[in-house]
């Protein structure tokens, strides 16, 4: 277990990078407002559905948390507290200062933002690495957001890895998946979502984006690593890549394999999500014209083995400049090999 010093210093270390995320929202009267917000992330943080006492010369104010991720003002969130309808975003650091914000990138798939705003030698937090994640490990949760919920923290463990969690849009009704999720049972509350999930020693290791309503000790958290891999693009290109093939799929794993009798544990089968004009795979798109069809288990992509540890998405994230990209597939048990000229997603 660990002791009260090392979980201080933690917190010590990581909390200075940690900031406010404030927007300003003109209030239209006489028309119903509707969310976008995620069915699954906590009401009070949504842009269009804050506390009153947060209200000001006839505008609301949004609030949520982020975290610096490079002295010179790049700092992380979740897409979901962001929304078009802002004005303007503001960032207030730990220490007072206040500054205007600006969308970076956006990466929906993973609920991932990235601001900037303009400054130097900030205080940061070290992304540490959410590939060798032990169940049981210490998590801790923290947050700044605006008024009542200032430096929330809260302390648990990992719970799981690689959870999945269906998020619905209260606007269009879509339903998005978020994949790979850490579990943990320290509280993601409204004072920490799109704050940082840190180790003891005060390395980001997730990124809190969810808890499930009536049930306790259930949050969730982005894997560091997906932000690192955002952070990465950014730099190198510029955008964050959002590379698209066209298919729904479940990762198989032994629990999967054992229950529906499948022929291996590992790969992505091609499924649809019983969902209204749901396909497994997409019309048109590089997985339908290559030849992949629904209740294909695709094995390997560009030869590397698919599991809950590396996901689908993630290798192909990973491939940079690679347009044609070859999949080995598993079909009634017999194995083929196709190849997909892989789009990039607007």
């Amino acid at each position: 277990m660990p002791t009260d010093f090392q979980v201080i210093k933690a917190i010590k270390k990581a909390l200075p990078a940690v900031v406010s995320i404030v927007g300003n929202q003109q209030v239209l009267k006489k028309k119903k407002e509707s969310s976008q917000f995620w069915g699954l992330f906590e009401d009070r943080e949504t842009p269009l559905d804050i506390s009153s006492q947060l209200k000001k010369d006839g505008k609301k104010i949004s609030s949520g948390s982020g975290f610096i991720i490079t002295e010179d003002g790049i700092i992380a969130t979740n897409s979901h507290l962001i929304s078009p309808l802002v004005e303007q975003y503001r960032i207030i650091l730990g220490s007072g200062e206040e500054f205007n914000a600006k969308i970076l990138a956006t990466d929906f798939i993973n609920d991932l933002v990235l601001l900037k705003i303009e400054a130097k030698r900030l205080p940061v937090i070290s992304l540490g690495s959410s590939e060798n994640l032990e169940l049981g490990q210490t998590a801790i949760a923290i947050g700044t957001a605006l008024g009542e919920f200032q430096n929330s923290v809260s302390v648990g463990v990992v719970s799981g890895l690689s959870r999945f969690i269906s998020a619905k849009s209260m606007i269009s009704g879509r339903v998005s998946k978020l994949r790979g999720l850490i579990q943990t049972d320290a509280a993601v509350n409204p004072g920490n979502s799109g704050g940082p999930l840190i180790d003891l020693n005060g390395r980001a290791i997730g990124v809190n984006t969810a808890l499930v309503f009536g049930a306790e000790n259930i949050g969730f958290a982005i894997p560091i690593n997906h932000l690192k891999e955002d952070l990465r693009e950014i730099k190198k290109y510029g955008r964050i890549k959002k590379p698209y093939l066209g298919v729904r799929y479940l990762l198989l794993n032994d629990n999967l394999k054992q229950r529906n009798n499948l022929p291996v544990n590992y790969g992505a089968l091609v499924i649809s999500e019983d969902l209204p004009n749901d396909k497994a795979v997409a019309p048109g798109s590089p997985a339908h014209k290559a030849g992949i069809k629904e209740f294909d288990i695709i094995l390997k992509c560009q030869g590397q083995e698919i599991t809950e540890k590396k996901p689908l998405e993630e290798i192909l994230k990973r491939l940079d400049d690679i347009k044609e990209v070859e999949f080995e597939i598993l079909r009634k048990n017999k194995q083929l090999f196709l190849k997909a000229i892989i789009e990039e997603k607007d």
